[in-house]
């Protein structure tokens, strides 16, 4: 409950920041949105906005220095800038986790050594300094490898490597998606994925987030790796969702973070959980906006907010309400000019659809999937089984029709 009047500073107006916006003018907060885009849509919501890149720190600083008003807080939904949020809150004097700690979590091969200082449970990787270099550790690991640039995220430039890859390709291809031109490889790690989400406050971690990945359309999109969305509630046992909120409380510690959100992406293999990677930051797209408040009814982004304007969060109301089952899936249709869309009024008349958006218009080019940034739209469905989320994924794929030339 917000007792006087917080001005929080969001980094990002994008649709990924909309919920957070939101969620923080509900709270009676004065929200003030920069982001580099002129035409973004969280700038209407917003009670300031001001057209400044998130990666601009200089720029950053100098637009919260031409204020009238003291900042309270500074915070990210879905955008993987979290270094220049802790930069900036640093700046200001208000609560943040340790800057180094947003630095690691944001390059992925820092990442991945301080966990194996730390003795994190995570797979084998190498820092990848030439396409030479590549060629030699995979005749020294074998297949399937994993390689990616270490600082970007959606899926771009991630490829698997498997026997009959094309080497220098996506050598090239994972080189040129990197902002620092430095990758990564690792272990392809088999078992079930799950996103996780935990908020943090005086060293106590609550894991709210726990939702399974959905990875079946690996050999369609082959040599990409590309999720295609998630369920609610985890099939997981209870045993390995404590293991794996465990290896969360670890994380924290090797990264020196007391307060703060920690992203999770895990994998439980055969000898336990293993952290892919983590991000220092709430979740964008549906995690946080939907599959969470839908499955549990709760809104944790408002949690996080509080701790980040260093109010005492009430972490009485993250206990579930309910146990909904949901999920949300991705359109992917063939490449080409979009010239239809059909079946979109009969699938929004049903209730247990509770979104349909589509990030492609008619008349507009749908691109080559290569990265989580070129789904072509997305939907959530309820059910009160896995059995009934199951037949409804497959009637919505089954009513919605993409024509292309």
């Amino acid at each position: 409950m917000i007792t006087e009047a917080k001005n929080l500073l969001l980094l990002g107006g994008s649709s990924d920041q909309v919920f957070a916006i939101k969620t923080a003018k509900a709270m009676g907060l004065y929200v003030i949105v920069v982001d580099g885009n002129p035409d973004s849509p969280g700038f209407s919501m917003a009670d300031k906005y001001a057209v400044v890149s998130t990666r601009d720190l200089p720029a950053l600083k100098a637009f919260v220095d031409g204020l009238i008003f003291p900042i309270h807080g500074v915070a990210v939904m879905g955008s993987d800038i979290s270094q220049y949020v802790s930069a900036l809150a640093e700046y200001l004097s208000v609560p943040c986790i340790p800057l180094r700690a947003a630095e690691i979590a944001t390059n992925k091969l820092l990442m991945k050594q301080c966990f194996a200082n730390n003795g994190i449970a995570i797979p084998w990787f190498s820092a990848v300094n030439s396409f030479e270099h590549l060629c030699q550790l995979v005749v020294e690991r074998g297949f399937p490898l994993v390689l990616k640039p270490v600082d970007r995220s959606g899926a771009r430039g991630v490829f698997l490597l498997k026997k009959g890859a094309d080497l220098d390709v996506l050598y090239q291809s994972s080189l040129e998606e990197s902002f620092s031109g430095q990758l990564i490889i690792e272990e392809y790690l088999e078992g079930p994925q799950i996103s996780t989400e935990t908020l943090f406050y005086q060293g106590k971690g609550h894991t709210v987030g726990f939702v399974d990945r959905n990875y079946e359309m690996l050999d369609v999109f082959a040599p990409y790796i590309l999720e295609n969305g998630g369920w609610q509630p985890s099939r997981l046992s209870q045993q390995q969702r404590s293991d794996i909120e465990q290896l969360i409380d670890d994380v924290a510690k090797a990264l020196d973070i007391e307060s703060g959100v920690i992203k999770g992406d895990i994998v439980f293999t055969p000898s336990g959980p293993k952290v892919i990677e983590v991000a220092t930051r709430l979740s964008g797209g549906d995690f946080s906006e939907s599959l969470v408040p839908l499955g549990l009814g709760v809104n944790y982004v408002q949690t996080a907010l509080e701790i980040a304007l260093d109010i005492e969060p009430n972490f009485d109301a993250l206990i579930p309400k309910q146990n909904q089952f949901v999920a949300n899936r991705y359109f992917f249709p063939e490449e080409g000019k979009l010239t239809a869309i059909h079946g979109i009024e009969k699938v929004r008349s049903h209730d247990f659809v509770k979104k349909l958006e589509f990030f492609v218009n008619v008349g507009e080019i749908v691109r080559p999937i290569c990265s989580h940034a070129d789904r072509a739209g997305v939907f959530i469905v309820v059910a009160d089984s896995f059995e009934e989320l199951e037949m409804r994924i497959a009637w919505v794929y089954k009513t919605i029709l993409f024509e292309v030339c």
